[in-house]
């Protein structure tokens, strides 16, 4: 049975950016005008990997403040976070900010957290743009700095830039692309978990060191043992090597005094 690893996105905003819409055209390719005020709504997509099947649980959350237990739960619980504002709308990049701090607080680990930016309705920002691009990334880039974070604008309605927000998850996870990508965001993917980890770490003990196949990390494992070993030799070598010629000695003295023996007694027998 292949193993699994479960991964929960929890999507934040103010209310009526369209995180809904963003989640709807990434799920079912679907788009509508009509809006509906989200309490709490959980999806769930499974990916096959080949050695591993990858759950990823898709939280929508309420655009507003009314439930902030609610909010801080999801907050607790998750993996990675979708931060959504719309380019028309300087209100909501402020939401933003304020759902980032909430998760600076809460979150120790929010360096270590994959985060995208998006900025939704992309299709209206040439008319009716009140948040550029370039501000959303200074306020990242430059206040922010050392995060595990993306920036990009997208649109739900005309099905711009979706499919990368899901993929920039894979990229950020480091849940890495081996090979080519099939444009679904999940091919020849390798998984860096630790129960990954161990699964290949056995697969290495198994492999040739001459396997035209090692990865770059294997190779310096590899040439790091190899080291190791050579230095091994090279500290056992001078106990070795006095060993060696007290050998030579004492069989060289035992052969001058098998000369002089044979010297005495040639002596002796030419006296007599």
């Amino acid at each position: 049975m292949s193993d699994y690893e479960r991964i929960r996105l929890v999507i934040l905003g103010g209310a009526g950016v369209g995180k809904s819409c963003i989640v709807k055209r990434f799920l079912t390719n679907s788009y509508t005008d009509k809006y509906r005020s989200t309490v709490e709504d959980l999806y769930n997509r499974e990916y096959d990997l080949g050695t591993v099947t990858l759950k990823v649980d898709i939280l929508d959350t309420a655009g507003d403040m009314q439930f902030p237990a609610m909010r801080r739960l999801s907050i607790a619980t998750a993996h990675a976070f979708l931060l959504v504002y719309a380019s028309t709308s300087a209100a909501s990049f402020e939401s933003i900010k304020r759902c980032f701090e909430e998760i600076r607080e809460q979150r120790a680990d929010f360096q270590e957290i994959p985060i995208v930016v998006a900025g939704n309705k992309f299709d209206l920002a040439t008319s009716h743009r009140e948040v550029r691009i370039e501000d959303v990334s200074e306020w990242v880039y430059c206040e922010l700095p050392k995060l595990r974070v993306k920036v990009l604008e997208c649109s739900a309605k005309d099905d711009y830039n979706i499919k990368e927000i899901f993929r920039s998850f894979v990229t950020l996870s480091r849940i890495l692309p081996q090979g080519q990508d099939d444009g679904s965001g999940t091919s020849g993917l390798k998984r860096r978990s630790s129960a990954y980890v161990s699964t290949s770490k056995g697969q290495r003990r198994t492999q040739s060191p001459n396997d035209s196949t090692v990865s770059g990390r294997d190779r310096g494992s590899s040439s790091s043992t190899s080291t190791s070993a050579d230095t091994n030799s090279s500290l056992s070598e001078p106990r070795s090597k006095p060993r060696s010629r007290s050998l030579i000695r004492r069989s060289s003295r035992k052969a001058k005094q098998q000369i002089r023996d044979a010297q005495s007694n040639s002596d002796e027998c030419i006296v007599s």
